[in-house]
């Protein structure tokens, strides 16, 4: 399958595109500092030589504390009690939110008019304050909060600091299966598949990732040997609400471009089914979560038969989706396994 190419414009790359990769060290200085924060979450066997990677068992239900307080530790006291802010569609914001409390410091999130309403209340029930801004406002709004409070802006993906956190769940893997060949992770604004490519780096293992094919902007730049922007309201179609960034960042895309082996791009409806077979197999993922899953699912049959890791980024789903695809299980029942 291939991502949808219409209506695409190109982002020039700039002088970050060349700054230098992030490797192993700094993933290994990142896990010092998460120790005893985040969650070394389990890996769940569900077929011969392929398992999952279980971030949707996080404190916030997502991978992204591990990023969100890693970036903001290293933040000196007064900057971190000036405010911490972000610009958000869910998992991000709520991981900030849970890490601004645990530090006992404010939070400040920006979040997309479009975002799933229950990811929104979770933020607001850890005591971010809420902006509310249509979805291409998001980043001037939050630059705006900046300016406002004196806060300090962590992205949700484009960051050194937060590359390195989400990179915990590479090393974690290595560590917990030393035979791994393949690590399949989904792709959004390409912050967990840096992090974790710059974990394997040199250590020979594979790594691929997987984006809905509405947002399959990683898969055509790839194609392109640049950075391409996919159309907002194309990217905001797709189920997994967690990977509708339209562009890769400018620090995301050289380790993309580099690092990762292959991107594969699923669409809605393999994305519905590996949710299934996940739900049935008890691993309760959001659509994003089951978007690696759907990627393995989706490769040949040779790379399917390589020892084979899928990162589970989530397990915050919207209640109305999910309620629709297993009410499709009547018509699918039994739900295929993994075998």
């Amino acid at each position: 399958m291939s991502g949808r190419r219409s209506n695409q414009g190109s982002t020039p790359t700039g002088e970050l595109d060349r700054a230098p990769l992030l490797g192993p060290e700094d993933v290994a200085a990142a896990a010092a500092v998460l120790d005893g924060v985040a969650v070394r979450t389990p890996l769940t066997d569900l077929a011969d030589g392929f398992a999952v990677k279980r971030e949707d068992l996080q404190p916030v239900g997502a991978f992204k504390v591990r990023g969100a307080f890693h970036a903001a530790s290293r933040l000196a006291p007064e900057r971190q009690a000036a405010g911490l802010v972000t610009h958000s569609s869910g998992n991000h914001g709520r991981a900030l939110a849970w890490v601004a409390r645990r530090l006992g410091v404010p939070c400040t999130v920006v979040a997309p008019d479009d975002a799933v309403e229950t990811k929104v209340a979770a933020m607001a029930e850890l005591g971010a304050r809420l902006v509310r801004v249509p979805a291409d406002e998001r980043e001037s709004a939050a630059d705006a909060v900046v300016a406002e409070t004196g806060g300090t802006l962590i992205p949700p993906y484009d960051h050194p600091h937060v590359i390195a956190g989400q990179g915990t769940v590479g090393a974690e893997i290595l560590a917990d299966r030393p035979d791994v060949e393949q690590v399949v992770v989904p792709i959004g604004g390409g912050g967990l598949i840096s992090g974790i490519a710059a974990a394997l780096r040199g250590s020979g293992v594979r790594v691929v990732g997987a984006e809905p094919e509405l947002a399959g902007d990683a898969a055509a730049s790839r194609r392109a040997g640049e950075r391409v922007r996919f159309p907002r309201e194309q990217v905001a179609a797709t189920a997994a609400d967690g990977l509708r960034a339209t562009v890769l960042g400018e620090l995301t895309w050289p380790h993309v471009r580099d690092l990762v082996a292959d991107v594969v791009t699923i669409d809605e409806e393999a994305i519905a089914d590996a949710t299934r077979r996940l739900h049935a197999a008890g691993v309760a993922c959001e659509a994003s979560g089951a978007v690696a899953t759907a990627g393995w699912l989706a490769l040949p049959p040779a790379d399917r038969t390589r020892r084979t890791v899928a990162v589970v980024s989530g397990g915050n789903v919207d209640p109305a989706w999910l309620a629709r695809v297993l009410a499709d299980q009547h018509e699918r029942s039994p739900v295929p396994t993994f075998g």
